[in-house]
């Protein structure tokens, strides 16, 4: 529906309603007893006699009831179905142009957005999942992995690097009892109901709530970071003090296969530690900004070092460029050379950033 076709929509619903000070009285007094005149109208409502007639006429020209123009004049009820037909179909067709139209979340510029409904937290929660396309982290309930189950499903057969966090721990299946690996690569499971609503994908666009937003009418909200330099502190926030609070569910097994693109640098020095040979044969493009100006920054060289912190809390690693050796760290850094906020693996030579095609 274009935006004049809503419009027109929304005044004939707005007009369908439109009820004075007696219509609904009458309408449903006339539809509990099917057939009524004028007079029996008024003896069984508080409508005055002179109003009576009035009301419905209204109704009439509104199409839910019908007149006989006998004396006494009779007024019989429609089915209601029949009635609201009309109605129904405008009202669907109207929800349906509004979800097109108005509730898909926008992502055209950088924001931070505040949102107040559950429906609306559930649809951008959704919105980030379907928009990873080689990382997501995230923490749900195990209540709404049934609904994402699909999403995450498709994601992961896609490629795309899961790390699933779910709690509270006390509600979590066993993994004899749920196949975690179909839908993520890495499954924790944390006590607690505070731990939070979160989805980060590819480390750009994230959604934050908490679990009580998704649970009762009180102090319900969710933010929704969309390419703003704030978003990392969700993606670290859950990184480093959420993931490593929880315990261990299930793994899948994961081929490392490169070229390989990264949003964090935690995840990307661990599959480097793990690689073989990483120090002879692994290359990084390391798109960014210089720590010391500010300036956006890319370089690339063969990796010489990695180093990850035992809580994950740090990690960096060391590339050998033209201009020598630089430090890489992660989003905030202080200590190394270039701050990274996207990074691509690969054998043999540096890799481009364009984004990888896998068959």
């Amino acid at each position: 529906m274009t935006s004049e076709d809503l419009r027109r929509t929304l005044e004939q619903v707005g007009r369908r309603f439109d009820f004075g000070e007696y219509e609904a009285e009458a309408y449903l007094t006339i539809l509990e007893h099917g057939r009524l005149t004028a007079s029996e109208v008024a003896e069984r409502t508080d409508i005055p006699q002179p109003r009576v007639y009035d009301t419905v006429r209204s109704l009439a020209e509104n199409g839910l009831v019908e007149l006989r123009e006998s004396r006494p004049m009779e007024v019989l009820a429609v089915d209601p179905r029949e009635a609201f037909d009309e109605l129904q179909t405008s009202l669907d067709e109207l929800v349906d142009g509004l979800d097109q139209t108005y509730t898909e979340p926008a992502r055209d510029s950088e924001a931070v957005s505040l949102v107040k409904s559950r429906s609306t937290i559930l649809r951008y929660l959704g919105d980030v999942i379907e928009s990873a396309e080689y990382e997501l982290v995230i923490s749900l309930t195990p209540a709404l992995v049934d609904n994402f189950e699909d999403a995450l499903r498709e994601r992961r057969e896609a490629g795309v690097t899961i790390e699933l966090l779910l709690s509270p721990a006390s509600e979590v299946p066993d993994a004899s009892e749920y196949d975690y690996t179909a839908i993520a690569t890495s499954t924790r499971a944390r006590r607690g109901l505070t731990t939070p609503i979160v989805a980060v994908a590819d480390g750009t666009y994230s959604i934050y709530a908490t679990q009580q937003a998704l649970r009762n009418d009180r102090d319900r909200y969710g933010v929704i970071f969309n390419r703003s330099e704030l978003g990392f502190l969700v993606s670290g926030f859950l990184n480093t003090v959420v993931w490593t609070s929880a315990k261990r569910v299930a793994d899948a097994t994961v081929d490392t296969a490169f070229p390989r693109r990264y949003a964090t640098i935690r995840r990307c020095v661990e599959d480097l530690r793990d690689a073989e040979d990483a120090a002879d044969d692994l290359y990084a493009t390391v798109r960014g900004r210089d720590v010391n100006t500010g300036e956006p920054r890319t370089v690339a060289g063969r990796v010489i070092d990695v180093s990850v912190g035992t809580n994950r809390e740090t990690a960096a690693l060391t590339v050998e460029t033209d201009e020598g050796p630089l430090d890489i760290g992660g989003q905030v850094a202080a200590l190394e050379d270039v701050e990274a906020h996207e990074i691509v693996v690969d054998r043999g030579s540096p890799p481009s950033l364009e984004p990888i095609r896998r068959t």
